[in-house]
């Protein structure tokens, strides 16, 4: 019998990569550890950040859940505020009463350890937003004390927190609709004001994107300038009324130069252009004098001015003058109203060079067209308060002064 050959098994052996397995997620037992740190140290924040600093809890994992402890005395179920299983702590900020004396420890303890470990920055960005954008969950207290540390956050300069985290996640349309965002803004305002001046106010806001948008935190029923100005005057933020009412002013004035600036570079009938400055002096409550001086600003806007040919910039001038005397006589309607024009007038001349030696022309023209009478001329040559180029000018017009004067004694 011939032997067989047994069979064997053949083939490649395949090397497989080892790979990194992640160690599961575990925050309970890390916010467990911080709670207990807490604990061991009766809740002073001073002894709990030396603590901090040397343990070896794994932030760089784990951020979000410490700043919940920080918050809350313990971890949140995820995606709400609600307390999770777990040990807790009653020194977080909520627990605190809701006044700076009683916030600013929390604020000054998150500061330092911030110092040690920068990267948490973001993780506060995160827990913090998603609190403000869940403000309806919390108690009218609990609310007061997180607008408190919020603005103590900005007014310690709490480095690397944007401004932009704070103020829009306020801005979801529940909250605001619900009323609840306007007594935060508030608290906030009044807070950060303590020990900051309004123009820093300003500036925190034109960094979070604000600055222009202050009435997106009241609700529909009282998104006026008057609820503005009535609310914030209420709660002794005066300063900051004036500040909106300065600046919705600004805005009306640019949207009235705006409209006639193209109304007037198109030519357009001097009557319809009139009805246009009465319709914006209506809606925009604006004062003569500013009128009269936005008059003369587009009217001499729209001069096409000719390089250096001295000659052809008086003639440009002079004609733009005459085409909307008519304009500028509608709304100079005093003396008081016409020195303005004349101050207007001083104040171009003296800073446009191509209009240096224009200035006792164009005010003859506006007189010849009565725009300008004699008495008001007579006031700026004898009174005058503004002293830009004021000897200069005064010099310039002396010959037509002395013909006005002449004329009145022939009279």
């Amino acid at each position: 019998m011939s032997s067989k050959e047994r069979p064997t098994l053949g083939g490649t052996r395949i090397k497989t990569r080892k790979r990194n397995i992640a160690a599961p997620l575990d925050p309970a037992t890390f916010a467990d550890a911080v709670v207990q740190i807490y604990l061991d140290n009766a809740g002073d924040l001073e002894l709990v950040a030396k603590s901090i600093e040397s343990s070896d809890l794994n932030f760089s994992r784990y951020g979000d859940t410490f700043f919940e402890v920080v918050f809350t005395g313990g971890r949140t179920q995820p995606g709400t505020i609600k307390p999770d299983e777990g040990e807790r702590h009653t020194n977080s900020v909520l627990d605190c009463e809701p006044m700076r004396e009683a916030v600013l420890p929390s604020v000054l303890y998150i500061q330092k350890i911030l110092r040690r470990r920068p990267f948490l920055i973001k993780n506060l960005e995160n827990v913090m937003r998603r609190f403000l954008q869940s403000l309806e969950l919390f108690e009218e207290n609990e609310r007061k004390k997180l607008a408190i540390f919020t603005a103590l956050t900005f007014s310690q300069k709490l480095s690397g927190l944007p401004p932009e985290t704070v103020f829009q996640p306020l801005l979801k349309d529940n909250l605001v609709a619900k009323g609840i965002v306007l007594p935060f803004i508030t608290d906030f305002f009044k807070e950060y004001l303590v020990d900051n001046s309004l123009d820093d106010l300003i500036s925190l806001l034109k960094r979070g994107k604000m600055e222009d948008n202050l009435l997106d935190f009241f609700p529909t029923q009282k998104r006026s300038a008057e609820g503005f100005s009535e609310h914030f005057t209420k709660e002794g933020l005066v300063a900051l009324v004036e500040y909106n009412e300065k600046k919705n002013f600004e805005v009306k004035l640019k949207e009235m130069k705006s409209a006639l600036t193209s109304q007037i570079a198109d030519e357009m009938d001097i009557l319809e252009v009139i009805e246009t400055v009465k319709q914006h002096m209506k809606d925009a409550k604006l004062p003569d004098v500013e009128v009269v001086r936005i008059l003369w600003d587009v009217i001499m806007d729209a001069v096409q001015w000719s390089g250096k040919n001295q000659q052809q910039n008086a003639n440009a001038a002079l004609r733009q003058v005459k085409m909307w005397a008519k304009l500028l006589n509608t709304f100079c309607t005093s003396g008081k109203l016409e020195l303005e024009l004349m101050y207007k007038v001083q104040i171009q001349c003296y800073e446009d060079a191509k209009l240096l030696k224009l200035f006792p022309e164009i005010v003859r023209s506006l007189y010849e067209q009565e725009v300008l009478v004699e008495d008001t001329i007579l006031m700026w040559f004898r009174k005058g308060t503004n002293l830009k180029g004021r000897q200069t000018f005064v010099k310039a017009l002396e010959p037509f002064v002395n013909w006005l004067e002449e004329a009145e004694e022939e009279e």
